[in-house]
């Protein structure tokens, strides 16, 4: 049974419908890197960053036509890391949602380039977008948050952080900062790219997602660092008790497990008072919310 509503769950299986509409046909040359992007991108996941897209947008108003491919080229974005993050020189993964890595279904070389491309791919399906090509001003904006997301001071460098952490002891604020950059900031340009696209320009309203996307980026975290110790590998759909045989720093090894739920409570609720004074169209906001602190997988 799914975590999610069953508004979001609508919402889910959209995501899947765009994506697999965004992604090259298996059949078109080169079919080998074809078939290793479709793989990674749709071979399940819970969605939360095009989730995330819709429920931001839909707050303020924006149509579906306006959101869908901020809420593709975050999840093909994601779909790269992992590919990449699974990789023999990376964490080394032989399963990824319930199914062999892409470097083992398809081998290192292409896994590489499925991801190279991936990542080429979720900028020209955000930039050719006709429906955000009429505000060139927003368009760009949108472009540059995802590529902030991306690069050395979003995700790539808190990919880096997290290899030069292995084997060593960090503190609160230094495992903070590694998943602030690694899984913080592609949540965080999610729900910016909704409201964008919704043309949201209210600086203190862009300011309080802000604080709402990376609250629930740090719960995601410790959600995932207690699942990893407390879920089997059936449930998580990946290797179960990788970090710790791994040597990583995570939240229960430097807080306790006790202290790691407290915080992720504490998160939850910073999320949920960061955007209080929205109206009742935020709820999926809030609901997503709820869903990070309790997933099961």
């Amino acid at each position: 049974m799914s975590d999610l509503t069953p508004e979001l769950l609508a919402l889910s299986a959209r995501a899947d419908d765009v994506l697999a509409r965004a992604l090259p046909d298996e059949s078109q040359p080169p079919v080998e890197l074809h078939r290793a992007m479709r793989y990674a991108v749709l071979g399940g996941g819970k969605r939360l960053r095009p989730l995330l897209v819709y429920a931001a947008g839909l707050a303020f108003g924006a149509p579906f036509g306006r959101l869908d491919s901020s809420a593709s080229a975050v999840e093909i974005i994601h779909a790269y890391s992992l590919v990449h993050d699974d990789l023999p020189a990376m964490d080394d993964d032989d399963l990824r949602r319930g199914r062999p890595t892409c470097h083992v279904a398809f081998g290192e070389a292409m896994a590489i380039l499925a991801g190279d491309a991936l990542q080429a791919l979720a900028f020209e399906v955000l930039a050719n977008d006709a429906a955000l090509a009429v505000d060139p001003v927003v368009h760009l904006a949108m472009l540059r948050t995802l590529a902030t997301a991306c690069g050395s001071h979003g995700m790539a460098g808190g990919q880096a952080f997290d290899l030069a952490a292995v084997g060593k002891t960090l503190s609160a604020d230094e495992l903070e900062r590694m998943h602030v950059h690694k899984t913080g900031a592609l949540i965080r340009a999610s729900v910016r790219l909704g409201a964008l696209a919704a043309g949201c320009n209210d600086e203190r309203i862009l300011a309080a997602l802000e604080t709402y996307g990376h609250s629930i980026g740090l719960a995601f975290q410790i959600r995932d660092d207690l699942l990893d110790i407390e879920a089997d590998t059936s449930q998580l759909g990946k290797t179960a008790g990788k970090d710790v045989a791994a040597n990583k720093p995570t939240y229960p090894a430097i807080l306790g497990v006790e202290a790691s739920r407290a915080e992720l409570a504490t998160l939850t609720a910073r999320a949920l008072d960061a955007i209080a004074g929205l109206d009742a169209h935020a709820d999926r906001l809030r609901d997503l919310a709820r869903f990070v602190a309790i997933r099961s997988n």
